[in-house]
């Protein structure tokens, strides 16, 4: 993806992540627009200047009215990041997951397809367009507690593949960002200041670094997440002994926060 003179829809814009990379591809001169569920989310993104769409990720006549409308009021879009995503634990032993479930297939893996479907007819318009997907290390190397979060991180990253190979002889270059766990509100307060957690200013500024050294990079990851992305090359006996070893440590700290 070129870099400048874009203009651009991040979804879950209004914090964490999706904020970070709306404000970096601003300051590089591309008109920036975020959408959000949370009013409080865009009211502070509108703050900061940006043009704000409420949008539910999980209502697909949400989704069709954001997709026309800032088509509508942006006729030279040309690119989105999707964002928006919930993390919940579950107890798969207790059978009360299914509304967490329901909400997490429906918002990090129906949205960003149902968007995208909606917008892919307009940017093979453009001369050049991009999609940026996010999927997660998690994609990779599922964290147990986490698991319907981590089986969409997981459908997305197959979904961007088969998305890339569909467009591959059209103007749309189809990223996927994959980050680690890194220092935002995705699953409450206590993570945004988590030592363990990569610092969002560092994330995103290596980030911003890959893909100006690698502008076409399918996809996108920092250092911090290799030991995930790299977890199946270790051989499937090795790989379930690493997955139990993760989980085991995961737990642990999970239950030391509480």
């Amino acid at each position: 993806m070129k870099l400048t003179e874009n203009t651009i829809l991040v979804t879950g814009g209004g914090s964490g992540i999706g904020l970070a990379l709306a404000q970096e591809f601003r300051k590089l001169g591309n008109e920036v627009i975020v959408s959000n569920r949370s009013q409080e989310r865009l009211k502070k993104a509108r703050a900061e200047g940006f043009a704000t769409y409420e949008v539910d990720m999980a209502d697909p006549a949400s989704i069709d009215a954001l997709a026309k409308q800032v088509v509508a009021d942006y006729p030279s879009l040309n690119g989105v990041i999707q964002n928006a995503g919930i993390m919940q634990t579950e107890n798969l032993q207790a059978g009360n997951s299914q509304q967490v479930q329901n909400d997490t297939i429906a918002i990090n893996l129906l949205g960003p397809m149902r968007l995208n479907s909606a917008l892919v007819p307009h940017f093979l318009k453009r001369d050049r367009a991009f999609i940026m997907t996010v999927s997660s290390g998690l994609a990779f190397l599922p964290a147990a507690m986490f698991p319907t979060y981590s089986a969409t991180k997981a459908a997305i990253h197959s979904y961007s593949q088969s998305l890339r190979y569909q467009l591959k002889d059209t103007s749309i270059v189809v990223q996927e960002l994959a980050p680690p766990y890194v220092q935002t509100t995705l699953t409450g307060e206590h993570q945004a200041s988590d030592p363990n957690a990569m610092p969002l200013a560092e994330f995103v500024a290596e980030v911003m670094s890959i893909l100006k050294n690698k502008p076409e990079a399918r996809e996108i990851l920092v250092e911090r997440v290799d030991f995930l992305r790299s977890a199946e090359s270790k051989g499937v006996d090795a790989y379930y002994d690493f997955f139990n070893s993760f989980n085991d440590q995961m737990t642990s700290a999970m239950a030391g926060a509480v």
